[in-house]
C-alpha cells in the first residue's frame, strides 16, 4: 500500500514536470488551410454529465457527421455504470506524464482544427491532454490556467448552449467559420 502510494506521488509529481515543459513548447498544427472542419472535446464528467450536447457542433458549424471527437475525464472510474463516451481516469497516469489509456491514445493521434477543453478545474490529467493534442485554435474557460487555451470564454460550464453561441461568434470573427 504505501509503495502503489508512493509511486503515484512520483507519477504525479513526474505528469507536473512534463505540463510545464509541455506549455512551453504546446503542439500545433501548421495548416495553410483555414475554417474548422474537425473538433475535439475533451470533457470533464465529473462536471457534465451530457456529452450528446457536443454534437450539436455538427449542425452549428455545418460539419460532416464524425467531425467531432469527444473524450471525458472521470476521477475515478465505475465499472458498473455504461460510459457513452471513451473516458480515462487518475489511474491512467503513467511515467513521465504518459497517459496509458487506448481511449487517449486515439484521441490524441487525429489532428484537430479545434479543441474544445470544456473543463473549469485545474485537473492535471485534463491539463495533460491539452498540452497533447494537435490542434490550430484551443478554447475553454477562464478558471484554468491562461496558457492552455488561445480562446477563453468567461461563461458557466453549466450553460452550453451559451458557449456554443459565443463560440460560434468569436469563431466567424476569426473566420474560421461562415
Amino acid at each position: 500500500m504505501f509503495l502503489k502510494s508512493l509511486t503515484e506521488k512520483i507519477k504525479f509529481k513526474a505528469g507536473k514536470k512534463a505540463l510545464k515543459k509541455g506549455l512551453k513548447e504546446s503542439a500545433r498544427l501548421v495548416s495553410p488551410n483555414k475554417g474548422i472542419s474537425s473538433i475535439g472535446c475533451i470533457v470533464d464528467l465529473d462536471e457534465v454529465t451530457d456529452t450528446a450536447q457536443f454534437y450539436e457542433f455538427i449542425e452549428e458549424f455545418s460539419l460532416r457527421s464524425n467531425a467531432v471527437q469527444i473524450i471525458g475525464y472521470k476521477k475515478h472510474h465505475d465499472k458498473n455504470s455504461p460510459y457513452t463516451t471513451a473516458i480515462f481516469t487518475d489511474k491512467d497516469l503513467g511515467w513521465g506524464g504518459k497517459i496509458e489509456n487506448s481511449h487517449v491514445s486515439e484521441f490524441l493521434g487525429r489532428e484537430y482544427d479545434l479543441l474544445v477543453n470544456y473543463y473549469t478545474k485545474d485537473k492535471l490529467l485534463l491539463q495533460l491532454m491539452t498540452i497533447k493534442a494537435k490542434t490550430k485554435l484551443k478554447v475553454g474557460f477562464g478558471e484554468v490556467d491562461k496558457n492552455l487555451n488561445d480562446l477563453i470564454l468567461n461563461i458557466p460550464i453549466k450553460d452550453f448552449q451559451t458557449f456554443k453561441k459565443e463560440l460560434a461568434k468569436y469563431l466567424r470573427v476569426l473566420n474560421a467559420i461562415k
